[in-house]
């Protein structure tokens, strides 16, 4: 049965005047440095919007969550959260947006609006969250005072993890087909070259009970390599690898179907199959529709689980395209611009990219409006999913691996005088294999956001907020408490110092050379109502 999507999306450029921010992230989770609340409550239905109705700040660790079957039941959560305070998306990890915004800004241009998704600035950096020792999620929530109008908006940040990447050692074997891109748009050392070294690298990382196929494609499509084991064919590998050359035009269409058929070919059962698109995703021959690349391919998708994860290089790079046809095809993006990035991408977080430990997750924020004014998401226009689809496992959400976590940001602004429960958040999510439903809750108390952000105990708080504040000033500004981007840049270096983080520091170089182009103009805004804000 064909799988029904009913996501609403919304205009990748619409300027926004604050909220939630959801953002996965590939590393390891090695800090501990949050004050984040761990939920732990299981939950038949939404944790109810009101004080005690989930985890609240400071609460045990998760457990693995039991499955959850809402049908017949009674949603406790719309009982005390109207329509318009309730916030439901699909969770999402990819980092391509953040990437390509450096690379662009460091060719010394701003990087189109259309282009920001501020989810994925924040998927870039480690959060520290707690992790559940099984499959699943923990569910964390904190927050801090921010400021703007009056200095009454709070950020809210809702963590989500799951378990810790395995070591390769310890991973089920891989069968990967690798569908690449060699139209003419891509003869340079940082599209093509860049694609090979990676390959490279890959080739002398993978385990030799691994498996990898190679495709290419510009004006059609063609496999230079069938299904392979790595066990005595590290050399047949690497040779297929450096006969690859530039062509013509750009038919991913092709491209990917043959990658599909391949992949279908060469399926290993209890293995991690993936096609793995390597692409500037410039597309100008053939189907260039990304719905209609991947109805082509529907029957493998859906009978072999097969997912598409897509890697970006190149300073033109079809950014939309490219995260069109991934979300579609249950994967996500990431980009690489240097060897740098392509080892950490290839072998560092290999894993999290070819393993899965959720299917369709999606996540469902409910504010209190006894206490919550009003509320907003910054980021995941194109992610949003009806409330009410929230539990209807037929509609898409977001395919994680181990070792990621996924944030959300929201800037909520408390009424005068609020005290006791902000919002509780839910996270439901399919088992991989079973398609057993589950689901996780936490929550969060107006003590628990109180405290100042700058300068605050949480460093990595502070990462995510500086992060969310860049993205919402290359998109025009408007998020409640926003610095401009001279100070964020000041700021960014601050927290580099204090977490030795080197991400950081690369983030704090990226804000200067954006504050630079833009000649320090500053946005800001706010917005009425109350609710949830347009």
């Amino acid at each position: 049965m064909e799988r029904r999507t009913r996501m609403y999306r919304g205009a990748l450029g619409l300027l926004l005047a604050g909220g939630v921010l959801l953002t996965g992230c590939s590393g390891g989770g090695g800090s501990s440095d949050t004050s984040a609340a761990r939920g732990g409550k299981r939950a038949a239905g939404p944790a109810p919007a009101a004080p005690g109705g989930g985890t609240s700040s400071g609460g045990a660790a998760a457990d693995e969550a039991k499955p959850a079957d809402g049908a017949g039941k009674t949603d406790r959560l719309r009982e005390s959260a109207p329509p318009d305070y309730l916030s439901t998306f699909a969770l999402d990890v990819d980092t391509a947006s953040y990437g390509y915004a450096r690379r662009t800004l460091a060719d010394g241009r701003l990087p189109g609006p259309e282009t920001v998704r501020p989810e994925e600035f924040v998927n870039s950096f480690r959060q520290g969250y707690h992790r559940p020792a099984g499959n699943g999620f923990s569910v964390s929530v904190d927050g801090a005072r921010a400021g703007g109008e009056g200095g009454d908006w709070s950020l809210v940040r809702v963590g989500l993890a799951t378990k810790a990447a395995p070591s390769s050692a310890e991973r089920p074997p891989a069968a990967i087909t690798f569908v690449v891109d060699i139209s003419g748009s891509m003869a340079s050392p940082d599209r093509l070259g860049l694609v090979k070294t990676s390959l490279s690298i890959l080739t002398d990382e993978l385990r030799d009970d691994d498996a990898v196929s190679l495709v290419t494609f510009s004006g059609e499509a063609e496999t230079i390599l069938p299904m392979t084991r790595l066990r005595d064919h590290r050399g047949k590998i690497h040779d297929a690898v450096d006969s690859m050359e530039p062509a013509d035009s750009t038919n991913v269409g092709a491209g990917v179907r043959r990658g599909y058929e391949e992949a279908v070919d060469g399926h290993r059962k209890g293995a991690n199959n993936r096609v793995v698109l390597l692409s500037d995703a410039l597309a100008n021959t053939g189907e260039t529709d990304a719905e209609a690349i991947l109805e082509r391919i529907d029957s493998a998708r859906r009978d072999y689980g097969i997912t598409l994860f897509g890697v970006g290089v190149g300073s033109d790079y079809g950014d939309a395209f490219m995260e069109q046809l991934t979300n579609k095809g249950d994967g996500h993006t990431t980009y690489i611009a240097d060897e740098e990035q392509a080892r950490k991408v290839f072998v560092d977080q290999l894993p999290a990219h070819i393993e899965l430990t959720a299917r369709d997750a999606k996540a469902q924020v409910a504010f209190d409006p006894k206490t919550v004014e009003k509320f907003k998401l910054v980021g995941y226009e194109d992610r949003k999913v009806a409330d009410d689809d929230f539990r209807d496992d037929s509609v898409d959400g977001g395919e994680i691996g181990p070792g990621h976590t996924v944030t959300a940001l929201y800037a909520v602004r408390l009424r005068d005088g609020a005290s006791g429960h902000v919002a509780t958040a839910t996270v439901r999510w399919l088992d991989p294999e079973s398609r057993a439903a589950h689901e996780e809750t936490g929550s969060v108390e107006t003590g628990a956001i109180d405290g100042k952000l700058w300068g605050g105990s949480s460093t990595r708080l502070q990462v995510a907020a500086a992060a969310a504040y860049f993205a919402d000033g290359l998109r025009g500004g408007g998020l409640p408490g926003a610095p401009g981007l001279g100070e964020l840049a000041t700021r960014a270096d601050e927290l580099a110092r204090r977490t030795e983080d080197d991400s950081v520091a690369k983030l704090a170089t990226a804000i200067g050379r954006a504050d630079r182009l833009r000649g320090g103009r500053a946005d800001t805004g706010t917005g009425a109502g109350e609710g949830e804000m347009d």
